[in-house]
């Protein structure tokens, strides 16, 4: 669980970040989900961005990726939302206390 100094931390680092993902009519896959793992494995926060195709809005996407991969939704705007899940191998942020 984050708490919003870590949020706030967070959400200013994903400023610069390009969106690496997007989630249209095909929904959620579990194709897609062991994707999303191994990229919050690599880089620890990522950008997504919800089509107006897809049946979820963006909180709830996040919501069920959050869920699924073990991550923490920081953020959501407009059609995009941020997650972070800490690296088991490399942890590349640190995030303040």
């Amino acid at each position: 669980m984050l708490t919003s100094k870590q949020r706030a931390y967070l959400r200013g680092m994903a400023n610069s970040y390009d969106t690496i993902y997007q989630i249209g009519k095909g929904g959620i896959s579990d194709m897609m989900v062991s994707q999303l793992d191994a990229t919050l494995e690599a880089r620890e926060l990522i950008k997504l961005r919800t089509l107006d195709a897809c049946e979820y809005g963006p909180r709830e996407a996040g919501e069920i990726l959050a869920e699924k991969l073990g991550a923490d939704v920081v953020c959501v705007t407009g059609t995009r939302f941020v997650l972070y899940r800490e690296s088991t191998k490399k942890k590349r942020i640190e995030l303040p206390k």
